[in-house]
């Protein structure tokens, strides 16, 4: 494995749509789906220029991981299911960017559960459900579920 080259690698960033960029499998070793995230004009500079500061640091990259290279590694993890997506509100977080969502089909033995992904800040709104229902289940009363947790999460 070689060292990693800024312009070759945001070769794999594209946009796909007004606010949405596709990260491709390959951005970083072993990515078992690609990953998304979504920013706007004035957003999508910051998100850029965090991840090419990320070569020049003269600590080697100490600290944070760039909310791009989390993104994607969250899509190399175990079981993941479809994308490792980064909401508008997405920067460098612990493991998991801030804003990262992913979903991971627990039917895999090697899926992984990792309610601790983005950290353990006070209110830092990390929730995980683990149920016995298959996603056939699910699928006749997504939309009521959905309302279900819109009615009850307090505002």
């Amino acid at each position: 494995m070689g060292i990693e080259n800024y312009e070759e690698k945001i070769k794999l960033v594209k946009q796909v749509g007004k606010c949405k960029f596709k990260i491709e499998k390959g951005f970083v070793p072993n990515m078992n789906v690609p990953a998304y995230f979504f920013c706007n004009g004035a957003l999508e500079p910051l998100m850029f220029d965090e991840y090419k500061s990320s070569f020049s640091r003269a600590d080697g990259g100490g600290g944070f991981l760039p909310a791009m290279k989390q993104l994607a590694n969250v899509a190399a993890l175990p079981g993941i299911v479809n994308a490792s997506i980064g909401m508008p509100d997405v920067h460098a977080g612990y493991g998991f960017a801030i804003g990262n969502i992913a979903a991971f089909d627990m039917s895999d033995p090697e899926a992984v559960v990792s309610p601790g992904g983005v950290g353990f800040d006070i209110n830092c709104g990390v929730r995980l459900v683990r149920t016995n229902l298959h996603e056939n289940d699910v699928q006749p009363v997504k939309e009521q579920l959905a309302q279900e947790g819109f009615l009850r999460i307090h505002k």
